[in-house]
């Protein structure tokens, strides 16, 4: 009986030494989405999303248990140009109400190295939720030297196809692939955080 009882301890010593996912929460004045598409052979026209909220549970020992979560309002998008942006918030594209948002949950990561893998999610966009795969590679991780608290940052490209979120009108002489080049600011959640 002692033989059984020792064993099945053994046995369950390496789950119990397992780190579970911590809380990290992005930091809005550092997190960023920006996208770029082709407009019409002549210019690379850009915007941005920014501001925005989201959560990661990130295992830094096992970083395909991690996960993400992030949400944002469509209107909070940034032209630069206010005539460009009344032009995406029209019939013609969003049509957005105020309280329409951007989501992305993740499904999957697939470690891809050291420090990058593959983030499977889904993203739904103009009422429409499509799978979506974002590179991404981790950038640095520890305290903050002013904030003095473990912190991260990520970068992560993805492509995406206008139509597909039934948004691709003028395509294909305004682009139909949309590039995205993300970069974010995460802060793990302490005690003093809650």
């Amino acid at each position: 009986m002692k033989n059984t009882l020792l064993a099945a301890a053994l046995v369950a010593l390496p789950f119990a030494a397992q780190a579970e996912p911590e809380a990290y929460t992005l930091d809005a004045s550092h997190s960023q989405i920006l996208f770029s598409y082709n407009h019409l052979g002549y210019s690379t026209t850009w915007g941005m999303f920014s501001g925005f909220e989201g959560d990661i549970q990130f295992d830094q020992e096992d970083p395909a248990n991690s996960s993400v979560t992030v949400s944002f309002p469509v209107r909070s998008m940034f032209t630069g140009w206010e005539g460009r942006f009344e032009h995406f918030m029209s019939a013609d594209f969003f049509g957005a109400a105020e309280d329409e948002m951007v989501t992305f949950t993740s499904t999957a990561i697939e470690v891809t190295g050291d420090s990058t893998a593959n983030i499977v999610g889904d993203l739904t966009l103009n009422g429409v939720t499509k799978p979506v795969t974002l590179a991404a590679t981790l950038t640095q991780t520890g305290d903050h030297p002013m904030e003095g608290k473990p912190w991260a940052g990520f970068n992560a490209t993805t492509t995406l196809i206008r139509s597909d979120f039934e948004l691709g009108m003028f395509a294909p002489y305004v682009s139909d692939e949309v590039e995205v080049q993300i970069s974010i600011e995460a802060m793990k959640v302490t005690g003093t955080d809650s």
